[in-house]
């Protein structure tokens, strides 16, 4: 989220992000791993101390009863995405199995998630936009402020199978595992018609409005947006 116009910050994220934090203890965790590989168990044993520290200071701090989320920053009560970093990487910094993960998995599905992607901000929030539209100030000011980006799709489909793999209840288990394949199925359905169809034609667009007919919007061919389609739509 680094949209600046004129040097003035869209959305200033100042303070302890959730994703920077979440990715801190992920890295942490790594080092542990390729300590106890090369360095041996006493170095191993300091970068697990600080990832235990890290991962209680985060659940003490970054979760938000109010609105059942996790802080953007710290204090920031705005929902967005960057949250389901907490779930997706390799070293999760929150409990998949706990009240929290539920949580945050169903607030990011129903303020946030659409047919063509991940909403940047929650309707209802300060300063929302959902149509990319105008000038070039008024497209930045709204870049990250509600407009529907597809290639977080990606970090939705990996924080899914992340609680698939960390449930251990049969039955939720199995409740997950039906979710995710309905999500596969509404992905494949979307996207072969749009690859077709809408926008740039053999390909998918940067972003797309938050509001029916969800038309596609900036960069009419955009990397990251089919690479991390393309990856669902093929992944078995």
């Amino acid at each position: 989220m680094d949209a600046k116009y004129e040097g003035i910050a869209v959305t200033p994220r100042n303070g302890k992000a959730v994703e920077i934090n979440s990715m801190w203890y992920n890295a942490l965790k790594i080092m542990e791993e390729l300590a106890k590989e090369f360095e041996g168990k006493e170095v191993a044993h300091k970068y697990g101390v600080l990832a235990t520290k890290t991962k209680k200071s985060f659940n003490e701090k970054f979760y938000n009863e109010k609105k059942k989320c996790l802080y953007d920053v710290i204090e920031d009560e705005k929902i967005r995405p960057n949250q389901l970093f907490s779930m997706y990487l390799a070293y999760p910094v929150i409990d998949l199995n706990s009240i929290i993960a539920d949580e945050v998995f169903t607030t990011v599905t129903k303020k946030l998630l659409n047919k063509y992607g991940l909403k940047t901000l929650a309707k209802g929030e300060e300063n929302y936009v959902e149509i990319y539209e105008g000038s070039p100030f008024k497209r930045d000011m709204s870049y990250h402020q509600g407009i529907t980006w597809p290639w977080l799709l990606g970090i939705y489909y990996d924080s899914y199978k992340n609680r698939i793999k960390a449930t251990k209840d049969k039955v939720k288990k199995q409740e997950l595992q039906a979710g995710l394949k309905q999500f596969v199925v509404n992905v494949k359905k979307t996207f072969e018609k749009d690859f077709y169809q809408r926008g740039m034609v053999g390909s998918i667009s940067e972003l797309y409005d938050s509001k029916a007919p969800f038309l596609p919007k900036g960069t009419m061919a955009q990397g990251w947006s089919v690479a991390e389609v393309f990856r669902i739509m093929l992944e078995k």
